[in-house]
């Protein structure tokens, strides 16, 4: 199983190196800041969910209005993408922006008057979300200060935009007995997480530098003081027994609040950097290789996984 939506940082290229990190036989499973779900979709493929409460959630009403309707209303969702994949072939670049500027800008406006809740949000909206994903650039999704998503065309000769042998496999996955899909702050999601669950946290990154800044994730974004907050999370969750696995940026206002921290090393947390490759940035010259922060209070799993490349480095 694989994510059907793309996300900037999305996590299917570092999953060699989460791997060696996940507990067996977790009490519950939650991913607050669920994004394109990759670690999910993975623990799920390899039955390490068998039997185990999921709670996915993220603060990205869309996100999760996108998930909610794609887990009971497949069918349509499927239906106006098959609709938007027969226009676009016909017109690209030029139906990408009608249907971001014409009608999912206005559509989500309408909804967002009324409260803008995950629950609200529609097929049409879930398609055209899913569209917009699978044809803007590099999966990115930002919104403006005024709460308008402005990602730019992508440049895809034929985009896959309808792919539903995967659609129908996540939905699914997503309407299973045990699995909750809520909208909710990281902290709201994990308040009842008790020890033996595992909590994998994948936060919008601090920038490593200011043409890298990718935070616009929601109209609010996500800020040095919410690092803070998340950092105090994984200490007290650390501290009653929870397994916490977190990826990050190398950023300076993160590795402070990891790397050689006392909180953090007195709650048995512990960072390593491992290698990852980052394709967005408005400057060619700063995509490619850099190093990620992974921190995680449970011993990784040695060698075999290793000798496949999957290099650490504390």
């Amino acid at each position: 199983m694989r994510p059907f939506l793309k996300w900037v940082g999305g996590k299917r290229q570092l999953l060699p190196v989460l791997r060696r990190f996940y507990p067996l036989a977790p009490g519950a499973y939650y991913e607050p800041f669920v994004g394109s779900g990759a670690v999910f979709f993975d623990l799920l493929a390899r039955g390490a969910l068998d039997g185990c409460r999921v709670v996915l959630s993220d603060d990205n009403a869309d996100l999760i209005g996108c998930y909610l309707r794609v887990s009971d209303s497949l069918d349509a969702v499927v239906a106006e993408l098959e609709r938007l994949a027969a226009d676009h072939a016909a017109g690209g670049r030029d139906c990408y922006l009608r249907v971001r500027d014409q009608r999912f800008n206005p559509q989500r406006a309408e909804w967002r008057a009324d409260g803008g809740h995950a629950r609200d949000y529609s097929a049409g909206l879930a398609a055209m979300l899913i569209y917009l994903n699978r044809t803007g650039y590099n999966g990115l999704f930002r919104l403006n200060s005024t709460g308008e998503y402005n990602v730019p065309p992508g440049r895809y000769e034929r985009p896959r935009i309808v792919d539903a042998p995967l659609l129908q496999q996540a939905s699914r996955a997503l309407a299973a007995p045990g699995v909750a899909v809520r909208q909710t702050p990281f902290e709201s999601a994990i308040s009842d997480a008790a020890a033996g669950d595992f909590v994998y946290f994948d936060p919008p990154y601090s920038p490593l530098s200011a043409t890298a800044n990718f935070r616009g994730y929601t109209a609010r974004g996500f800020a040095a003081g919410d690092q803070e907050r998340l950092q105090a999370a994984l200490i007290a969750l650390a501290e009653r027994g929870v397994h916490v696995l977190l990826s990050n940026s190398t950023a300076p206002a993160v590795t402070r609040l990891y790397e050689n921290n006392p909180a953090a090393t007195n709650a048995g947390l512990r960072s390593w950097r491992v290698p990852a490759r980052r394709a967005v940035n408005s400057r060619a010259d700063l995509r490619g290789a850099v190093d990620e922060l992974v921190v995680s209070n449970v011993a990784p799993e040695p060698a075999a996984r290793a000798a496949r490349g999957e290099r650490l480095r504390a």
